[in-house]
């Protein structure tokens, strides 16, 4: 029996590439964490239907998400990676904290509140509105120790956190409680053609967007035409030079340097030198993961292979959690598995 730390972090497929902040912000940091932790990674394709989607795209978009998370390095023999959809635990577990949940304190999760601000009562569905509930149960199912999120996440972790404590107290200690560990603010990534603005695959231009698996020749082009200022000097500055910040950030996140010694390194040369260090750095990055993703693409079968064994060991996990807790709240069908 394992003696490591639980974790549980998912992403969902909604691109059918991921950028580079998806790769500084959480693929790096799973890849160091599958070595110490006892690691289940979820590529949450149910998160993904609280927006409209195109079936087929989905389906695309699950497996070449889950191809970029082998092939940036989460290794499948290591951690557990799996798609959140071939566990019905999830859905399961989800209904059963739906019933312990109030919904003034859904209410109050401020990702639900912007989005339906945005989008009106209408076009709100009763999917985006539970979404972190069956957050929280993506996290309790497995005895998830860390959560490793964003800080916009905190607040869905602390509900989850609320959920495990009310149910423990109610039908007896089921769920252990997860702690939050937040991803540090260094590492977000911003537009390269709008420095103040967070890169996203949103954005209204790909201009500014690093995707993983564009051709090194268009990644090159990318950083080679993001926007810096006229004062020149690489110099670590967020305020006054967001551009030139944003790529120093990037920079040292890949290569694990300090931006000091990129400022000493560049210290008295253009930014077209700069620029050209890091298209290097960012294309020998992406590269070989573009190669290897192409490689699996060609062979899916393969790839099904795979994560559907993941799928069965996290269902083995998961299994033990729901029945547990069917048993707790009285379902005969806990007491018959």
């Amino acid at each position: 029996m394992t003696t490591k730390t639980r974790l549980y972090s998912g992403m969902q497929p909604s691109a059918e590439s991921l950028q580079i902040g998806n790769y500084i912000g959480a693929l790096l940091n799973w890849k160091a964490l599958q070595e110490t932790h006892d690691a289940f990674f979820s590529i949450v394709d149910l998160h993904a239907l609280t927006v409209p989607q195109d079936p087929a795209l989905l389906a695309a978009n699950t497996r070449r998400t889950a191809a970029q998370y082998i092939a940036a390095g989460i290794d499948p023999a290591s951690s557990t990676l799996y798609v959140q959809s071939h566990v019905p635990a999830h859905a399961e577990l989800a209904w059963l904290l739906n019933t312990i949940t109030g919904f003034g304190e859904a209410s109050r999760m401020t990702q639900f509140k912007d989005k339906s601000a945005r989008h009106g009562a209408e076009a709100t569905t009763v999917g985006l509105f539970a979404y972190p509930v069956l957050m929280a149960a993506d996290i309790l199912l497995y005895d998830t120790e860390i959560v490793p999120v964003g800080e916009d996440q905190r607040q869905h972790v602390e509900l989850t956190r609320d959920l495990a404590t009310r149910f423990n107290a109610r039908f007896g200690e089921t769920f252990v409680v997860p702690e939050a560990s937040i991803v540090r603010e260094t590492a977000k990534i911003y537009d390269l053609q709008n420095p103040t603005a967070k890169m996203s695959k949103s954005a209204e231009s790909h201009a500014g967007v690093l995707w993983m698996l564009d051709e090194p020749s268009v990644t090159a082009k990318k950083i080679m035409r993001a926007v810096t200022d006229a004062e020149g000097g690489v110099v670590f500055d967020r305020e006054n030079k967001p551009g030139v910040a944003n790529l120093l950030t990037i920079y040292s996140s890949i290569t694990g340097r300090t931006i000091a010694s990129l400022e000493d390194e560049y210290a008295g040369r253009g930014y077209g030198d700069f620029k050209k260090g890091l298209a290097e750095v960012v294309t020998g990055t992406f590269g070989p993961v573009r190669q290897r993703v192409i490689e699996m693409l060609d062979d899916p079968a393969e790839l099904d292979r795979t994560l559907a064994a993941n799928a069965d060991r996290a269902a083995a996990v998961a299994g033990e959690t729901l029945a547990r807790a069917y048993d707790r709240v009285g379902l005969l069908r806990g007491r018959t598995r």
